[in-house]
């Protein structure tokens, strides 16, 4: 079987999640390799996540790497077993692969935390809201790429309407609330709708206002997913270039420390409705 050109997201994680067992083992990938009958080439395939492996070749190299944690093996062997296709595989070769990571990302989360300092997040927002943002880029985009990433972007909200939907904390600057986008119309709408979500059982709605007095390090939109265990949890940010994906340990302590100063410096749930029902009166 040839090796996957575009592994997803969570293939790599899988195998980056591997390599970092080997590491911390100080045992070399040949080594590895002829454990498992192979060579070099081989470990590195997996570990780059352009080759599947089994869930019990995952617990075999757990145990020639001695990995204690009996929790974290359990995770990645299930990982290693997933067969079945998220609905984002639909998207892929029409969209670029990192709106199809993002949204498995949010699939497999057991908790969302994000902070948005210019606009509502994207996970909850309204159609026309998405439409206007998308509308905007330079160079434009064609009416049908608008459509799909509408389309994309309502059905990622699926999170919350299933049997047991993912909690979900929505940390939004009072400067984002105050974005016109699509005109006041539409961001009525979307306030109203924002509004709405925040009674849904899991998603909890919080604003940062102007007259925090603090300095919020967030200048873009910052996405922390927990994982099943810690050691998957992982960080999505956009950026002007695109999305960047963090799941080092250093930069998941970082970001998770700015989410925590965020969440500190936010007006309380009851607070923060009265403060969006404001805005959308003077709309």
């Amino acid at each position: 079987m040839p090796p996957r050109s575009n592994p997803t997201a969570r293939q790599a994680r899988l195998g980056a999640e591997l390599r970092k067992l080997r590491e911390a083992a100080g045992m070399a990938a040949r080594e590895a390799g002829a454990f498992l009958g192979g060579n070099q080439a081989q470990i590195s395939h997996i570990e780059a996540g352009r080759w599947g492996v089994s869930a019990e070749r995952v617990r075999r190299l757990a145990t020639l790497y001695s990995a204690s944690d009996e929790k974290l093996v359990e995770v990645l062997s299930a990982m290693a077993e997933e067969r079945v296709k998220g609905w984002w595989e639909s998207y892929r070769g029409v969209l670029r692969p990192g709106f199809l990571d993002l949204a498995e990302l949010e699939n497999h989360a057991s908790y969302l935390r994000s902070v948005q300092t210019m606009n509502v997040p994207g996970i909850l927002q309204t159609e026309e809201y998405v439409r206007a943002i998308h509308n905007s880029y330079v160079p434009r985009l064609t009416a049908d790429e608008v459509d799909m990433r509408v389309e994309f972007r309502m059905k990622r909200r699926n999170i919350f309407m299933r049997d047991t939907p993912v909690p979900f904390v929505a940390l939004v600057h009072e400067a984002a609330l105050r974005m016109r986008y699509g005109g006041r119309k539409v961001a009525k709408g979307q306030l109203e709708f924002l509004l709405e979500a925040a009674e849904w059982p899991t998603v909890t709605v919080r604003v940062i206002p102007f007259t925090c007095e603090d300095f919020v390090e967030a200048a873009h939109s910052l996405l922390y997913a927990g994982g099943v265990v810690p050691q998957l949890d992982a960080i999505h940010m956009d950026t002007p270039v695109g999305g960047v994906s963090i799941t080092d340990s250093a930069g998941l302590k970082r970001f998770g420390e700015m989410l925590d100063f965020a969440e500190d410096a936010a007006l309380s749930e009851r607070e923060s409705r009265q403060l969006i029902h404001d805005v959308v009166r003077q709309l």
